[in-house]
C-alpha cells in the first residue's frame, strides 16, 4: 500500500490518482490542477503535464480523488442528543429536540455545531445544510463552529409567525431575515437561507413573504413536509390541506424551495413538486430509524424532480447515506415490481454530491474547472473494494468511511486520516462530553422509549428472567 504524507498537497500542484471522478463517472489517467480555492485544469494526466510544466504531479496510486458529499438537510445543534431518539416514535422534535435546545446558550451551541462538523468531515461531508435551531439566540456561534473546523454551511434561520394560537407580528420576523441573509451572503464558506420548520407553524402570508425573500436573494427556502403521518393529518385537521398542499397554496413552492423528508406524498403532491420546480431532501436514513415512509425518491428522479441526500442528523457518514439511499428504494418500492437496480448506483452517488450542490446553490459538488475544490482523496487498495468491477457501484455499496485519507474544503485539506491538522479534536471531545450530561439532564426531555439496558431488563423480567438464544 502507498504511504502518503499530507505535505505533499502543496499548492499548485497536479494532483493524478488512479481514479478520478468526474460528472460522466470515474476515468484513469486523468489529474486535476489544484491551484487556490477554485479546481484549475481538468483532463488526461498528459495533457495537463504538458500545459503546466512547472507544476508538481503528485501521483497518487490506489487512490481516488471524488468530489466531498453535500449534507442537504443536517440539525448542527442537536448532537448532544443523537442517541436519546434511538427507538423513540415520531415527531421527536416535540419530546426531544424543542426541550433541549431551546436552552441552550451560544457558547453551548458553538460546541455542540463544532462537534457536529467535526464528524461530517469524518463523513467525507464538505458541506452540511442546517435547518436552524429552536433556540433564540447563536447563529453566529454555529459559524464560527463550522468556519474553524472548515465545513462549508447553509445557515438556515428560522422564521415562524406562530406559537400556538397567537399570530407574531411580521415585521420583526422578516427584518431579522433580511439581515441574516446580508450578513452572510458574502462568505466565503457560510451561505445564508430562511426556514420554516413546519408550515404549520407559519401563517400563508409569512410562508410566501419569506420563500418570496429566498428566491429573490437566490438562496433557500427550507421546511420540513410530510415527514409523519400525524403531522399530516394535523394539517388536515387544523387547514383541511396535506402541508404540501398549503405550501402550494401560500405560493411558497419554487425552485428556492427545499423541502425535507416529503415521504408521504400523493400523485397530486408530486405533480406540485415537478411543475414548481422544488427540490427535496431525500434522508433515507432518518426514514429507517424515526420515520413513517420513505420519500419516492427513484420516482421523483424519473419525473425530473430535483433530489439531493441529507442525513437528518442522524449519522454524518457518507458512503453509508449513498448505501441507505439505493437500500431504501429497493425495500420501499424496488423489491415489490422486481426492480433489482432502483436506478443503478449512479443517481445516489449524483445526489450525494453534486446534485446536493445544485439544489442548494452553490458552486460545488463537482471535479470541474472553475468548481470550489471541496473534495475526498480516497484509499481503493481494500480487500472491500477488490477486485473492482464497477467503480460508482461499488462507492455506493461497498465503500467505508476509513477509506478517507484526507478531505479539502476550498483547496485546502482540512482532515487528514480521520482528524484535523490545525486544532485539538480531542478537547474538543473531552469538553463536549462532559458539558452535555449537563445540557441533557437540565432539559424537559420527554423519552418514551426507555435506554437499552432498561429495555433489556424489563424484557426478561416480563418473562420470568428467561433469556433466549
Amino acid at each position: 500500500m502507498t504511504q502518503l504524507n499530507y505535505r505533499q498537497f502543496e499548492q499548485p500542484c497536479l494532483l493524478a490518482p488512479d481514479w478520478l471522478m468526474l460528472a460522466d463517472g470515474p476515468v484513469r489517467d486523468h489529474a486535476v490542477l489544484l491551484d487556490g480555492e477554485r479546481f484549475g485544469d481538468v483532463g488526461p494526466l498528459e495533457t495537463l503535464r504538458a500545459a503546466h510544466p512547472e507544476v508538481a504531479v503528485v501521483a497518487l496510486p490506489g487512490k481516488l480523488v471524488m468530489p466531498g458529499f453535500v449534507d442537504s438537510h443536517h440539525h448542527l445543534t442537536q448532537a448532544f442528543g443523537k442517541a436519546l431518539v434511538f427507538g423513540e416514535p415520531s415527531e421527536i422534535f416535540r419530546r426531544v429536540w424543542v426541550p433541549m435546545e431551546s436552552g441552550l446558550t451560544p457558547d453551548i451551541l458553538y460546541l455542540t455545531a463544532k462537534l457536529a462538523s467535526l464528524e461530517a468531515l469524518r463523513g467525507g461531508f464538505t458541506t452540511v445544510c442546517d435547518a436552524g435551531t429552536r433556540a433564540s439566540e447563536g447563529l453566529d456561534a454555529i459559524a464560527r463552529a463550522t468556519t474553524e473546523v472548515g465545513l462549508r454551511c447553509v445557515l438556515g434561520r428560522v422564521c415562524n409567525d406562530k406559537r400556538g394560537d397567537q399570530v407574531l407580528e411580521a415585521g420583526p420576523i422578516l427584518a431579522q431575515a433580511e439581515r441574516h441573509i446580508a450578513d452572510w451572503q458574502s462568505n466565503p464558506l457560510v451561505t445564508p437561507s430562511l426556514a420554516v420548520p413546519i408550515p404549520e407553524i407559519a401563517t400563508d402570508a409569512m410562508l410566501h413573504r419569506v420563500s418570496s425573500l429566498c428566491a429573490e436573494a437566490g438562496i433557500v427556502f427550507q421546511t420540513h413536509v410530510n415527514e409523519h403521518l400525524v403531522a399530516v393529518e394535523r394539517s388536515l385537521e387544523q387547514r383541511g390541506l396535506r402541508p404540501l398542499e398549503q405550501l402550494y397554496r401560500a405560493g411558497a413552492l419554487g425552485p428556492q424551495a427545499l423541502l425535507a423528508h416529503a415521504t408521504l406524498l400523493t400523485p397530486d403532491e408530486l405533480m406540485m413538486l415537478r411543475d414548481t420546480d422544488s427540490a427535496v431532501s431525500y434522508n433515507p436514513v432518518a426514514s429507517a430509524w424515526k420515520g413513517n415512509a420513505v420519500a419516492q425518491a427513484q420516482l421523483m428522479h424519473s419525473l425530473g424532480i430535483r433530489v439531493a441526500l441529507g442525513t437528518d442528523g442522524t449519522r454524518s457518514d457518507g458512503f453509508r447515506l449513498l448505501d441507505y439511499a439505493e437500500a431504501a428504494q429497493r425495500f420501499a418500492f424496488g423489491m415489490a415490481v422486481g426492480d433489482s437496480s432502483c436506478g443503478g448506483g449512479w443517481p445516489w452517488l449524483d445526489q450525494g454530491t453534486r446534485g446536493g450542490a445544485s439544489v442548494l446553490g452553490l458552486n460545488t459538488g463537482e471535479i470541474a474547472p472553475g468548481k470550489a475544490a471541496d473534495f475526498l482523496l480516497v484509499d481503493l487498495e481494500v480487500p472491500e473494494l477488490l477486485p473492482s468491477w464497477d467503480l460508482s457501484w461499488e462507492l455506493v455499496r461497498l465503500a467505508n468511511r476509513d477509506q478517507i485519507q484526507g478531505v479539502f474544503v476550498a483547496g485546502r485539506l482540512r482532515l487528514w486520516q480521520g482528524w484535523p491538522l490545525d486544532w485539538d479534536a480531542r478537547a474538543l471531545m473531552a469538553e463536549v462530553n462532559e458539558l452535555a450530561k449537563a445540557v441533557v439532564s437540565g432539559a424537559p426531555i420527554q423519552k418514551i422509549h426507555p435506554y437499552t439496558d432498561a429495555h433489556r431488563r424489563d424484557w426478561l423480567a416480563e418473562r420470568g428472567g428467561e433469556r433466549h438464544a
